[in-house]
């Protein structure tokens, strides 16, 4: 039992469920591939300002991609879920690839490689975005890393046509050894990529990325889209070349979309794959043994909580990713890079519990209550 606060400050007992998610390892050769886009941990000890170079706990860092590992799991690695380009910087972003590579050889690991050491403001042209964006392919590359090209701030400040998109991509996947991902970011998640593949119009921006893809399909694996909207995804997943993967990106409507229909489905690339790693590893272990029941009785309940996490503005949806590490043990403060874990207000963090514990989501229920109290005592409760 704890007593938590209603929006209006007003305490009532809670009693928690109880409940907790199987346990479950997705097998070589799984009915989907499936990557959880992973958080950082910050050191609490730094004397940086949140406003400075970011400070990671390497060791509570690197024990949270075992645990996903262990699951079953890929690893996409130094995405914004990680709070690159909010927290995290390219030099930093480097080392955490650098570190995962060496502690997890044999994992399924693709990296965020984007432009975020070019600020959008000093980029002159495509010819600096071009160089931005092979520095961070060479130096990833170098590592043996396989590549997530991110959307890039940079490119979408400068370019002046849907064609600049078409010839700085095509550059860049030359550059490329092995296919990579795409990864197309909706302005809901970042502002600066408002516009991105030349248009605000959906249908003209996908025509654009498809280019994109047919014209260097033995470069792409596959595309991560993450615009918040199923019917968009599937639009798109329906004109892909044969063997260029859907990646779903979409946290309000991912047990659909992965479970698919008469024309296909969506493998996935999600941030709530974080918090939500045991449920995603038990509901797809059961998608591929044909169990469809449980796979949706187990993943339909976590899209409530989802929700919750990536409401607007989304990009803080990385707040409530930490939060619920920090209630799962997986780190031991709630503190984040920038001081992002101020970015939520408590009522919040109050619903967050609730439907963590009701979707069996809190690994040591105890635990979670007494973090939860000791949140609550912060704030004066």
């Amino acid at each position: 039992m704890i007593r938590l606060p209603d929006a209006k400050g007003v305490f009532s007992d809670y009693r928690l469920s109880g409940k907790v998610i199987p346990a479950a390892c997705l097998p070589a050769g799984a009915a989907r591939v499936v990557f959880s886009a992973a958080h950082v941990v910050a050191d609490p000890f730094t004397a940086n300002d949140p406003s400075g170079p970011a400070t990671v706990d390497w060791k509570a860092t690197m024990a949270f991609r075992h645990h996903l590992n262990d699951l079953g799991l890929g690893i996409a690695e130094a995405m914004d879920t990680a709070q690159r380009g909010m927290g995290l910087d390219w030099p930093r972003a480097l080392e955490l690839i650098r570190r995962t590579r060496e502690e997890l050889p044999q994992a399924l690991v693709f990296n965020g490689c984007g432009t975020d050491q070019l600020k959008p403001s000093e980029a002159r042209g495509l010819d600096d975005v071009r160089r931005a964006y092979f520095e961070q392919v060479e130096a990833i590359q170098a590592l043996g890393g396989r590549l997530i090209l991110m959307a890039s701030r940079a490119l979408a400040a400068v370019a002046g046509s849907p064609e600049d998109y078409v010839k700085v991509y095509g550059d860049v996947l030359a550059r490329c050894d092995q296919p990579v991902i795409l990864h197309w970011l909706g302005d809901m998640f970042d502002p600066a990529l408002r516009g991105y593949w030349g248009s605000d119009s959906f249908e003209a921006a996908m025509e654009v990325a498809l280019r994109v893809i047919e014209e260097n399909a033995a470069k792409v694996d596959g595309i991560k889209i993450s615009l918040l909207d199923k019917d968009k995804e599937i639009a798109m997943r329906r004109r892909l070349p044969a063997g260029v993967k859907m990646y779903t990106g979409d946290d309000f409507n991912y047990p659909k979309l992965i479970a698919g229909d008469e024309n296909g489905f969506s493998h996935a690339l999600l941030g709530i794959f974080d918090p939500l790693a045991p449920a995603a590893a038990f509901a797809i272990q059961k998608l591929g043994e044909g169990d469809r029941q449980t796979f949706h009785a187990t993943l339909d309940p976590t899209v409530p909580l989802a929700r919750l996490i990536f409401r607007a503005p989304t990009q803080f949806y990385k707040t409530g990713v930490v939060f619920l590490a920090w209630l799962n043990g997986f780190q031991e403060h709630f503190i984040m890079l920038g001081g992002a874990q101020a970015m939520r207000p408590l009522p919040y963090f109050v619903e967050l519990f609730k439907h963590a514990d009701a979707c069996g989501l809190l690994r040591d229920p105890e635990l979670a209550a007494d973090r939860m109290r000791r949140l609550l005592a912060l704030y004066g409760a």
